[in-house]
């Protein structure tokens, strides 16, 4: 299979190099010359074995491609449960990994793939990474002391929970938190202007591992593939998602899937107070806008990147693409207020940005939705304590694995949201 750029200005290539490039040449991002025909999928098997079925056709003929599933297996090593709430209505739970975060899997799936691709080198591969909350984690755990790698993180000064905060710092040794002096937005375009930069691709081989890359968003289709094969099997209906929406990888993956023939339904998007796909979907132009900051952090994003392969899947066509989706922004107050009622009257727990698709799905009940809909749980509620905790009134028991990255120091360097100033770090 080759892959070409959202914008058709960079040469076709195989999976390997799309995925140790991260961005294509033209600055824009990697999407399959053509989707591979819908898959026989089968319900029952395990996860990672889902996800080596689903992802073959994309790595045939690559270097890669006999190592699938044993790349799976690594990264697939934790459960992904839908568990039923009641009345027709999932909550998908992706936050059983490492750091606590839906970001884990296809973090650990690029792990996986660049360490094999990076044996052998006499060069380091330098992985620059920008975060909004949870991805800089899910990356550092994912390549802490991986050989022949190394990892600079980029999150947003005073933009991310403490506890996320401590996370990015915590890791040491071949990973770099950078904490900037601007919002999401600024990380986001400073990483994208390092990997555009040819000059210093000369002398610092980079990568991402931001949802840009594809090592991170084809495996994020396998939780999606995974859940819907299993309910259609037990109930021989499609299941809806509701999915908490910041960059847009984690939808666009469920898009995928559903192209692929995985049984899903309607995809309904969620956002926060950045609302720049709400005004999209409601008939407004697509207009990127300064991401303003939310109890949601990891959703503060106000120029998502995979919309240019949300628009790529449907040509161009936004008559197309806005009848083929809904999306609704929830703000500050709702989220709290919808974190608080669950707890008080079904003793659920919910982290702020799983809250949105929660208030979302609530709302589409009340205006008659019908069918079997599951909302996705992002991160799990200990990550976001100061805001949860108020609201429930007791503590947030904290997952082993995380009470084990809290326990270590933490350190962050400032950086000026300045593109000079990174790349000072990166040759350094």
């Amino acid at each position: 299979m080759q892959f070409v750029s959202t914008r058709g200005q960079s040469p076709a290539v195989g999976l390997s190099a799309a995925i140790a490039a991260g961005l294509a040449p033209d600055g824009g991002l990697y999407v399959p010359a053509l989707l591979p025909a819908a898959r026989e999928l089968q319900a029952g098997v395990s996860l990672a074995d889902t996800a080596a079925d689903l992802l073959s056709p994309f790595f045939a003929g690559d270097a890669l491609e006999t190592a699938l599933p044993a790349i799976c297996r690594e990264a697939f090593d934790f459960p992904v449960p839908l568990r039923a709430l009641g009345d027709g209505d999932h909550v998908l739970e992706l936050f059983h990994g490492p750091t606590a975060a839906f970001k884990d899997i296809g973090a650990r799936f690029l792990a996986g793939t660049l360490s094999r691709l990076q044996a052998g080198k006499d060069r380091d591969l330098t992985i620059v990474v920008a975060t909004s909350g949870d991805t800089g984690a899910a990356v550092a755990a994912a390549f802490h002391r991986q050989p022949g790698v190394r990892v600079v993180v980029l999150y947003p000064d005073g933009r991310v929970s403490p506890r996320q905060a401590h996370q990015l710092g915590c890791f040491g040794d071949n990973i770099q938190a950078l904490c900037v002096a601007g919002a999401f937005d600024d990380c986001q375009a400073m990483v994208k202007q390092a990997l555009a930069d040819r000059e210093l691709q000369a002398q610092v081989p980079l990568s991402s591992a931001n949802s840009i890359s594809l090592g991170r968003l084809l495996p994020q289709m396998s939780y999606y593939a995974h859940a819907a094969l299993a309910h259609y099997a037990a109930y021989r209906r499609r299941l809806n998602l509701v999915v908490p929406t910041g960059n847009l990888g984690n939808a666009m993956a469920a898009v995928l899937a559903r192209a692929l023939g995985v049984p899903i339904g309607q995809i309904v998007l969620a956002t926060n107070a950045n609302a720049v796909l709400p005004a999209y979907f409601n008939g407004g132009d697509y207009q990127p806008q300064a991401s303003v900051a939310t109890v949601a952090n990891a959703m503060d994003v106000g120029a998502p990147s995979n919309f240019e392969r949300l628009r790529w899947l449907y040509h161009g066509d936004d008559a197309e693409l806005r009848a083929a989706f809904r999306a609704f922004a929830v703000d500050d107050v709702t989220i709290r207020a919808t974190i608080a009622a669950a707890h008080a009257s079904r003793d659920e727990l919910f982290c702020p940005h799983t809250a949105t698709a929660v208030k979302v799905l609530q709302d589409l009940r009340a205006r008659g939705a019908k069918g079997d809909w599951a909302v996705v749980a992002t991160a799990h509620p200990a990550k976001f304590e100061a805001v949860v905790e108020p609201l429930i009134g007791e503590a947030v028991a904290v997952p082993p694995a995380l009470d084990a990255l809290l326990q270590r120091p933490a350190h962050a360097e400032p950086l000026a949201a300045d593109y000079a100033a990174l790349r000072d770090v990166l040759l350094r």
